[in-house]
């Protein structure tokens, strides 16, 4: 394979500063405190600045201090950065990010991982780093219409064995790139040395009649504390809209979102920003995550991806427990903490007294007192060492 560098045209750049010029304003009265969500007075200089300060080929060429490749797995576009690995044995390591993630989001912890060295670390736990755009997402488009997260998988499994040659690999995620990460430990345990997710659903969380609604539809139990029951208005006011608009009408929200690239960054602005701790993104950062966006034309892909994990129902490859049998490491961060878990020691046995945790084959669990849902960017450090400590037994099998 040649490695084909990040070039999004001059045509598309220039589209998109026209757009952003012409942006129509609504007056946004009384949203000073952003009840009614992202505040004008936030959107409104942004996008002035991305159509007439921000430097995407800036952005453009660090991005291209590594290796990308586009290549078609079947009938599924899907484009990759790879960083060789730095030791004596790198293990192949291929990482799913989530939504609205872009591949980028992995960025601060790909040298970390591929070269512990060079960060004081051991270059025994060096991994060949593979970081593709999820199908629809990024530059990995066009995709197929029905594409989900386990279809993702049989994608990655393509990409890995059959494609880069890999005979054993290692697998991580986060968010939807957890499921996808979990899927491939439930279906492809033996060719894999283990993986490591950022949060550990259960595969069938899209499954039922309800699969937009985060409470499944029921109510909230009567005589809770007031702490606790706080807690799980303002969890489910974090992720309803989401759930609901993506699951249920993502062409319809995408013929908005596909036209107009402030409406574009608005929404996914808004996660960045509300699902994040102490807001850990710089401007130049949202823009180039919302320019991967554009210039991909991925944002009604991405979401549909939503839809079909519920159109098309996760059905389990084997009836073994526990369900995903490859070792699993995970990583719990504080910014998400269930209403009423405080410390990572809570947060660590609130998952070990759920049904989630039965799922697992789970060999190392790490809880952390700070940090939001974008884990890698927020805490590469820490994402990195929790990685290295699941693997540094499981490469030696």
């Amino acid at each position: 394979m040649i490695p084909t560098p990040i070039a999004v045209p001059d045509e598309v750049l220039d589209d998109l500063r026209t757009r952003l010029r012409a942006t129509k304003w609504p007056r946004d009265a009384g949203n000073d405190d952003g009840f009614y969500g992202v505040r004008r007075t936030r959107l409104q200089p942004l996008v002035e600045y991305w159509a007439d300060g921000y430097d995407w080929r800036a952005a453009e060429q660090a991005i291209n201090t590594y290796d990308h490749y586009r290549v078609d797995v079947g009938d599924v576009p899907v484009h990759f950065l790879r960083r060789p690995g730095v030791g004596p044995a790198p293990v192949p390591l291929i990482l799913s990010h989530g939504w609205p993630w872009t591949f980028w989001h992995w960025s601060k912890v790909i040298d970390r991982l591929a070269d512990p060295a060079s960060y004081g670390g051991d270059p025994a736990d060096a991994f060949d780093v593979i970081v593709p755009s999820l199908p629809g997402f990024g530059f990995s488009t066009p995709t197929r219409p029905d594409m989900n997260f386990w279809k993702i998988a049989e994608v990655w499994h393509e990409l890995m064995t059959g494609i880069l040659g890999f005979e054993k690999y290692a697998a991580a995620g986060c968010d939807v790139g957890a499921l996808v990460t979990g899927q491939l430990g439930h279906k492809y345990a033996d060719e894999l040395y283990g993986i490591h997710i950022g949060s550990a659903l259960k595969l069938d969380f899209f499954n039922g009649d309800r699969g937009w609604d985060l409470s499944g539809g029921r109510p909230i139990p009567e005589g809770l504390p007031p702490e606790i029951h706080n807690g799980i208005v303002q969890f489910e006011r974090r992720f309803a809209a989401h759930l609901a608009a993506h699951t249920l009408h993502p062409t319809t929200l995408g013929y908005g979102l596909a036209d107009s690239p402030a409406g574009m960054l608005a929404w996914i602005m808004e996660r960045w920003l509300s699902w994040s701790e102490n807001e850990p993104f710089s401007d130049d950062d949202l823009l180039t995550h919302a320019t991967i966006y554009w210039a991909g034309n991925a944002i009604d892909t991405s979401i549909r991806t939503y839809a079909n994990n519920n159109r098309y129902p996760w059905t389990p490859s084997h009836d073994r427990t526990p369900v995903v049998e490859a070792p699993t490491g995970i990583t719990f961060v504080g910014y998400e903490n269930p209403p009423g878990v405080h410390t990572p020691e809570e947060r660590v046995q609130n998952f070990l007294s759920s049904d989630r945790a039965s799922w697992y084959n789970h060999t190392n669990i790490t809880a952390h007192p700070n940090g939001g849902h974008f884990i890698p960017w927020e805490l590469p450090t820490e994402w990195t060492a929790d990685l290295q400590r699941t693997f540094r037994q499981l490469r030696q099998k």
